[in-house]
């Protein structure tokens, strides 16, 4: 019982998945004003489809899982579930997900959770292969979730506020992905992906990174002065969060000699987004 579960949590790649529900509780709870029980189902139904779309990616990827050594022990590649198993927990997941964020949120809500799954699974997957770039348009991802949560709690997707929360979602990403292309670019080549560490040289990966990392601070500071942040003390926070974290980046365009650590820079970012999704899940709350 305990490998099947734990078989399930690497297939659903459950670290992920609930990361993507956070955002999708966020974005309920910035239209809403209000945790109430409306969040339930759409919650349920993202994280249910999102762990669809994972086990969809495995199946997609397992050729080439079986190569990274970082993904050959993945449950499909390590022989640990067929190929056609993993494929009908992906559809049952998909369509529990996908009558959940319907009957719990509308037709609207659902359209944008199947455009995650579409874009996901339909485009970026297979882009990857073709182009070291697909992550721009594959972050793209990111932005849908929230905007399930804001017109499941009633708001309307053509609002402004809206659009600044899908930016600020979106354009993280950018540099969250590149910084895992330093960590593991060889690792990718060796699969035959397309890796952007064969185009441009790691300093200038660093550069690239850094100006997306000041692009989402700004898009921070966006959400802040949209007005789905008004308490001044959380907008004080997001001013300090936004500059530590460019200060932090800023190490990354001066070029050193000394060993260099992606996954240090990779689990800052991280962290300031886990303190923007807790500041937008909060001060509606509290205000």
């Amino acid at each position: 019982m305990k490998k099947w579960i734990s078989l399930l949590m690497e297939l659903n790649k459950v670290r992920i998945t609930f990361a993507v529900t956070l955002t999708t509780v966020a974005g309920y709870i910035l239209a809403n004003s209000s945790f109430d029980t409306g969040i339930i189902l759409p919650t349920l139904g993202i994280f249910i489809l999102a762990c669809g779309s994972a086990v969809l990616n495995h199946i997609q990827d397992r050729d080439k899982d079986a190569i990274m050594d970082r993904t050959s022990n993945r449950p499909i590649p390590s022989g640990r579930i067929s190929t056609l198993g993993a494929s009908i927990i992906a559809v049952v997941e998909i369509i529990i997900g996908s009558l959940l964020v319907y009957y719990g949120s509308g037709f609207l809500a659902l359209q944008l959770s199947l455009l995650a799954l579409i874009w996901y699974n339909g485009i970026y997957t297979p882009l990857k292969r073709k182009t070291a770039f697909a992550v721009i348009p594959g972050s793209v991802i990111g932005a849908l979730p929230p905007l399930v949560g804001w017109v499941a709690a009633g708001g309307q997707l053509s609002d402004p506020k809206a659009m600044v929360l899908g930016l600020f979602f979106f354009m993280w990403q950018v540099p969250h992905f590149w910084l895992l292309m330093l960590k593991y670019g060889q690792e990718y080549e060796k699969a035959g992906f397309k890796s952007i560490t064969t185009m441009i040289s790691p300093q200038q990966i660093k550069n690239s990174t850094f100006l997306w990392t000041v692009a989402t601070a700004v898009s921070a500071l966006m959400v802040s002065a949209s007005g789905l942040i008004s308490m001044v003390i959380f907008k004080i926070l997001i001013v300090i969060a936004a500059i530590w974290l460019v200060a932090v980046f800023s190490k990354l365009i001066k070029p050193k000699t000394t060993s260099f650590n992606p996954f240090h820079y990779f689990m800052r970012i991280n962290y300031f987004v886990l303190i923007m999704i807790l500041v937008f899940s909060i001060e509606p709350l509290i205000k």
